[in-house]
Protein backbone atom coordinates (compact mmCIF):
# COMPACT_ATOMS: atom_id res chain seq x y z
CA UNK A 1 0.00 0.00 0.00
CA UNK A 2 2.85 2.36 0.85
CA UNK A 3 4.58 1.65 -2.46
CA UNK A 4 1.35 2.25 -4.38
CA UNK A 5 0.80 5.62 -2.69
CA UNK A 6 4.43 6.55 -3.31
CA UNK A 7 4.16 5.71 -7.01
CA UNK A 8 0.83 7.54 -7.34
CA UNK A 9 2.27 10.63 -5.66
CA UNK A 10 5.37 10.51 -7.89
CA UNK A 11 3.31 10.26 -11.07
CA UNK A 12 0.99 13.08 -10.01
CA UNK A 13 3.95 15.35 -9.19
CA UNK A 14 5.55 14.57 -12.57
CA UNK A 15 2.28 15.41 -14.36
CA UNK A 16 1.93 18.62 -12.37
CA UNK A 17 5.45 19.64 -13.37
CA UNK A 18 4.76 18.78 -17.00
CA UNK A 19 1.45 20.66 -17.13
CA UNK A 20 2.89 23.75 -15.43
CA UNK A 21 5.81 24.07 -17.86
CA UNK A 22 3.87 23.64 -21.11
CA UNK A 23 2.48 26.72 -22.84
CA UNK A 24 -1.21 26.21 -23.63
CA UNK A 25 -2.91 27.71 -26.69
CA UNK A 26 -6.67 27.43 -27.25
CA UNK A 27 -8.17 28.80 -30.44
CA UNK A 28 -11.90 29.20 -31.10
CA UNK A 29 -13.59 29.92 -34.41
CA UNK A 30 -16.83 31.88 -33.99
CA UNK A 31 -19.41 32.30 -36.71
CA UNK A 32 -22.33 34.65 -35.98
CA UNK A 33 -21.58 34.44 -32.25
CA UNK A 34 -21.67 30.64 -32.10
CA UNK A 35 -18.61 28.49 -31.50
CA UNK A 36 -17.94 26.38 -34.57
CA UNK A 37 -14.56 24.80 -33.69
CA UNK A 38 -12.14 24.64 -30.76
CA UNK A 39 -8.52 23.54 -31.10
CA UNK A 40 -5.66 23.00 -28.66
CA UNK A 41 -2.06 23.80 -29.70
CA UNK A 42 -2.98 24.51 -33.35
CA UNK A 43 -5.38 26.57 -35.49
CA UNK A 44 -9.12 26.00 -35.44
CA UNK A 45 -10.81 24.98 -38.67
CA UNK A 46 -12.98 27.66 -40.23
CA UNK A 47 -16.64 27.18 -41.09
CA UNK A 48 -16.16 27.66 -44.84
CA UNK A 49 -17.84 31.06 -45.03
CA UNK A 50 -14.85 32.66 -46.79
CA UNK A 51 -14.82 29.88 -49.39
CA UNK A 52 -18.56 30.35 -49.98
CA UNK A 53 -18.13 34.11 -50.43
CA UNK A 54 -15.26 33.50 -52.85
CA UNK A 55 -17.50 31.25 -54.97
CA UNK A 56 -20.17 33.96 -55.08
CA UNK A 57 -17.62 36.42 -56.36
CA UNK A 58 -17.58 38.62 -53.24
CA UNK A 59 -13.86 39.21 -52.84
CA UNK A 60 -14.01 42.45 -50.90
CA UNK A 61 -11.29 42.32 -48.27
CA UNK A 62 -12.27 45.56 -46.56
CA UNK A 63 -15.70 44.23 -45.47
CA UNK A 64 -15.88 42.57 -42.08
CA UNK A 65 -17.55 39.19 -42.20
CA UNK A 66 -19.45 37.48 -39.41
CA UNK A 67 -16.62 35.05 -38.61
CA UNK A 68 -14.06 35.68 -35.90
CA UNK A 69 -11.14 33.79 -34.35
CA UNK A 70 -10.26 34.04 -30.65
CA UNK A 71 -6.91 32.84 -29.32
CA UNK A 72 -6.10 32.27 -25.63
CA UNK A 73 -2.47 31.59 -24.73
CA UNK A 74 -1.22 30.66 -21.27
CA UNK A 75 2.55 30.84 -20.95
CA UNK A 76 4.26 28.11 -18.95
CA UNK A 77 7.20 28.47 -16.62
CA UNK A 78 10.63 28.77 -18.16
CA UNK A 79 12.82 29.16 -15.08
CA UNK A 80 12.53 26.09 -12.85
CA UNK A 81 15.86 26.32 -11.07
CA UNK A 82 15.87 27.47 -7.47
CA UNK A 83 19.20 28.38 -5.96
CA UNK A 84 19.67 27.30 -2.35
CA UNK A 85 22.29 30.00 -1.77
CA UNK A 86 19.75 32.81 -2.24
CA UNK A 87 18.32 32.03 1.21
CA UNK A 88 19.92 33.63 4.24
CA UNK A 89 21.48 31.47 6.93
CA UNK A 90 18.43 31.27 9.20
CA UNK A 91 16.22 30.12 6.32
CA UNK A 92 18.78 27.48 5.35
CA UNK A 93 18.94 26.21 8.94
CA UNK A 94 15.14 26.06 9.07
CA UNK A 95 14.87 24.14 5.78
CA UNK A 96 17.53 21.61 6.74
CA UNK A 97 16.10 21.01 10.22
CA UNK A 98 12.52 20.79 8.95
CA UNK A 99 13.50 18.35 6.20
CA UNK A 100 15.44 16.09 8.55
CA UNK A 101 12.62 16.12 11.13
CA UNK A 102 10.00 15.44 8.43
CA UNK A 103 11.95 12.54 6.94
CA UNK A 104 12.42 11.12 10.45
CA UNK A 105 8.66 10.65 10.67
CA UNK A 106 8.75 7.97 7.98
CA UNK A 107 11.44 5.77 9.54
CA UNK A 108 10.17 2.53 10.97
CA UNK A 109 10.54 2.29 14.71
CA UNK A 110 11.36 -1.09 16.18
CA UNK A 111 9.54 -1.84 19.40
CA UNK A 112 10.47 -4.85 21.46
CA UNK A 113 7.69 -6.34 23.53
CA UNK A 114 9.30 -7.90 26.56
CA UNK A 115 6.88 -10.25 28.23
CA UNK A 116 7.37 -10.89 31.96
CA UNK A 117 4.62 -13.48 32.31
CA UNK A 118 7.01 -16.21 33.33
CA UNK A 119 8.72 -14.01 35.91
CA UNK A 120 6.33 -12.88 38.66
CA UNK A 121 7.24 -9.82 40.76
CA UNK A 122 9.04 -10.48 44.05
CA UNK A 123 6.91 -10.95 47.14
CA UNK A 124 7.49 -8.14 49.61
CA UNK A 125 7.54 -8.99 53.28
CA UNK A 126 7.10 -5.35 54.24
CA UNK A 127 6.14 -2.26 52.28
CA UNK A 128 9.46 -0.41 52.08
CA UNK A 129 7.93 2.92 51.07
CA UNK A 130 5.84 3.07 54.22
CA UNK A 131 8.63 1.65 56.33
CA UNK A 132 11.04 4.42 55.30
CA UNK A 133 8.24 6.99 54.89
CA UNK A 134 9.17 7.83 51.28
CA UNK A 135 6.13 9.13 49.42
CA UNK A 136 5.84 10.59 45.94
CA UNK A 137 3.89 13.82 45.85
Amino acid sequence: MKNLLHKLFSVSMALLLLLSTISWTVEKHLCMGRVMDIALFNTAADCGMEAGLALLGDSSIDKKHCCDNEVFTIQGQDDLTHDFSKFDFSQQVFLVSFTSAYLGLFQDSVEKNIVYDSYPPPILAKDLNILHQVFLI
